[in-house]
């Protein structure tokens, strides 16, 4: 058995409203065990047999939209990849504020000539950098909230689904997949 974490994009900020209760019984329902939701914003985490990411991205994305009405893209990640991302984070040793470091999970990895489209918003003191599947973040100024660099931006420049957390969320998701 494998410990996953799958991350939901958009719950709870703005209009799209999900009850973890309601995330949790959709999740267990779909014969995954031990299932924990972290925080109020689309983060659950659950136990079952080793399965590709896109499969039970999928099945919790179709049983949301099924069972509630709720079209959201799903991710996911096993708890051993969250422990290697959290281990090779280049900006996570830079800063003692976990807010200013984040971390996009991305549908798929992306193309590199579209990576090389991604550009720091002018005025913007930030730095990125695109591991696999994931995109690195690190504002020092802590102008996250308010930055041009956003997931929607980075959805359309690299042609992938995008959903951002912050480290101390990245750090609490490794820890509750850790096997």
């Amino acid at each position: 058995m494998t410990r996953y974490a799958a991350l939901l994009r958009g719950v709870n900020v703005g209009a799209t409203r999900l009850a973890m209760a309601d995330l949790r019984r959709v999740v267990a329902d779909l014969g995954h065990t031990d299932v924990k939701t972290y925080l109020q914003s689309g983060n659950v985490v659950f136990t079952a047999p080793p399965t590709r990411d896109e499969v039970l991205a999928e099945g919790i994305a179709t049983r949301l939209a099924d069972d509630l009405g709720l079209r959201v893209p799903v991710l996911v990640r096993d708890g051993g990849e969250l422990a290697a991302l959290a281990g090779a984070s280049p900006y996570a040793g830079r800063q003692d504020d976990p807010t200013r470091v984040l971390v996009v999970f991305l549908s798929a990895a992306p193309d590199p000539a579209r990576v090389r489209e991604l550009a720091v918003p002018a005025g913007e003191e930030m730095a990125y950098a695109v591991v696999g599947r994931e995109l690195h973040l690190h504002y020092p100024a802590g102008n996250y909230g308010r930055t041009k660099f956003t997931t929607a931006y980075l959805e359309k420049t690299l042609g992938v689904v995008a959903t951002a957390r912050n480290w101390k969320s990245v750090l609490a998701l490794r820890d509750l997949t850790a096997g």
